[in-house]
């Protein structure tokens, strides 16, 4: 027995963890911070260290959370501002966009929206500030030797950081306004003839004005970006750095960038090789409900459930708005559970039940659910369509409009206003998706797509997190376009070089032929006299 126990030791050691990496963390908010997590628990799970750096300001991340905090490392920093100031700029974004927006002109929206992004802008380079100044900060990070950083765009500064770092880089996004970073700092080509610029709701089969309107909103969100860059972030970057440096310079230094979409909802298009597709890495098998819901469920009989939610952001629906989709609940044979928060509705029925939260992935996949009525945000589609229940989409803002135009042109959903439906329009598009055996049979086929690939979305993204740790970056997978200034990306030199080589070709035959007519005309007169 103790001749084989060297042996057993030695047979049992390859399956014993190994020492994993240190990765640096900078999520997103609000649902953002919900998709992160996912594959935060799973480099945690494969014996990774991982590291949150999150402000005392944040609205939705929970680093006083007791699991949590079992899990990862949290490194939270002050900042000039609380979270309330940070909150209700997104509240009033929310409110411009759910209730405003359809009745204001495009000047007015633009100017509205200017001055919402001047204003977030301003948070988020005083966020900037309290990181890239605050050098016992930096110098903490410095001394945690980690081995990559993984950051959602939508905290300011958080590449700077990586770059100041001399980390390797990845990027976790589900897309930027008309596909700017995307296009300018990833150099992911975007022809407007078939790639729609979100959140245009149009498919990749365009008539012409909407590729004229494509090609319009391409441009604008272009200048745009680059003007807004050039004025703040690159001048920050810059004084930071010491040298010349721009925002889309330091995003394009990515090995890997995580696109939080998949071939299922999204449409064709050609994509650099460090560009990750894994939408849908945060579904998985539904759990047991708590007891009382799954009584609420059963009680439902062969009718089933309808599962409502607009998401953690939404907590400001107006009672006329509220009344109006507690009234259509009402009229229909299925049992309602909805999360919602705020006053009761005066019209909510004996057949809806609130809840402040629930646990929507679990929901959708129980066998009793016929249908999802959502705002249409990414998470939630994703899990619809993993566990096959149609929709009914009332967008709200954001992409939300351009992920329901998708999901309604593969027959799974339909789609409603929320600023004018009505109970009956309600009502009557719940007893379609529910009756309707066609949308289900669309949405089955969708998930047996989504469902169908070699490795799950989730495997995938910390595959290529820990393949950018053991090889110190991707570099071999970055298109050499970054390497280009923009003439020669577009080949400027070269077309000039080939212009001048032409023009010096065609100078001289050119020079010969007019010498040649001038002396064939000389000589014509010549013989004439």
């Amino acid at each position: 027995m103790q001749s084989f126990l060297p042996v057993l030791v030695f047979l049992l050691h390859p399956l014993a963890p190994a020492d994993g990496g240190r990765v640096l963390v900078f999520p997103g908010e609000y649902s953002h911070w919900l998709n992160m997590k996912s594959i935060m628990e799973e480099l945690v799970k494969r014996n990774h260290s991982v590291t949150v750096l999150v402000s005392d300001a944040s609205p939705s991340i929970s680093y006083n959370n007791t699991r949590d905090a079992a899990m990862f490392s949290f490194l939270v920093f002050k900042v000039s501002f609380d979270r309330s100031e940070y909150h209700g700029l997104m509240e009033e974004f929310i409110h411009f966009s759910m209730y405003k927006s359809h009745v204001s002109s495009p000047l007015q929206t633009f100017f509205r929206m200017s001055d919402w992004m001047r204003r977030i802008t301003d948070l988020g380079m005083r966020q900037c500030d309290s990181m890239l100044k605050n050098e016992q900060l930096m110098a903490t990070l410095r001394a945690m030797a980690f081995d990559a950083v993984l950051l959602d765009p939508m905290v300011m500064c958080s590449d700077l950081v990586a770059d100041v770092l001399n980390l390797p880089l990845i990027i976790s996004l589900r897309f930027s306004f008309g596909g700017v970073l995307e296009r300018h700092c990833g150099h992911a080509p975007a022809p407007p003839s078939y790639v729609p610029a979100t959140p245009l709701p149009y498919s990749d089969h365009m008539t012409f004005v909407e590729r004229l309107i494509n090609a319009v909103t391409y441009v604008f969100t272009s200048v745009m970006s680059e003007v807004f860059w050039r004025l703040t972030l690159d001048k920050y970057y810059s004084e930071v750095k010491g040298t010349p440096s721009s925002v889309c310079g330091t995003l394009g230094k990515a090995d890997i960038w995580l696109m939080r979409t998949f071939w299922d909802i999204e449409t064709p298009r050609p994509t650099p090789p460090n560009f990750k597709y894994v939408g849908g890495l945060h579904c998985k098998p539904a759990n047991q409900l708590p007891e009382d819901m799954e009584a609420f469920v059963q009680s439902s009989g062969d009718a089933g459930v309808v599962v409502v939610s607009f998401g953690s952001m939404v907590t400001n629906l107006t009672t006329e708005r509220a009344d109006v989709i507690a009234a259509a609940f009402g009229g229909i044979p299925q049992k309602v559970i909805w999360r919602y928060s705020g006053e009761t509705p005066k019209t909510l029925a004996a057949n809806t039940k609130l809840y402040e939260w629930i646990p929507q992935n679990d929901l959708l996949g129980h066998p009793r659910t016929r249908a999802f009525v959502t705002h249409g945000g990414t998470n939630g589609l994703y899990e619809a369509v993993y566990h096959g229940v149609p929709l009914v989409g009332i967008p709200l803002f954001g992409d939300q409009s351009d992920n329901l135009a998708r999901l309604n042109r593969r027959g799974v959903a339909i789609v409603l206003d929320f600023s004018c439906m009505t109970a009956d329009e309600l009502k009557e598009a719940l007893h379609a998706v529910v009756n309707q055996p066609g949308y289900r049979s669309s949405m089955q086929r969708l998930s047996a797509l989504h469902r169908d690939q070699p490795v799950a979305p989730l495997s995938a993204a910390v595959f290529w997190v820990e393949f950018v740790m053991r090889h110190g970056g991707a570099r071999h997978l970055r298109l050499a376009s970054h390497d280009l200034n923009w003439f020669q990306y577009h080949s400027v030199d070269s077309a000039t070089a080939l212009l001048l080589i032409m023009m010096t070709v065609c100078a001289p035959c050119w020079a010969g032929v007019r010498c040649f007519l001038r002396r064939c005309r000389r000589g014509g007169r010549e013989k004439n006299d």
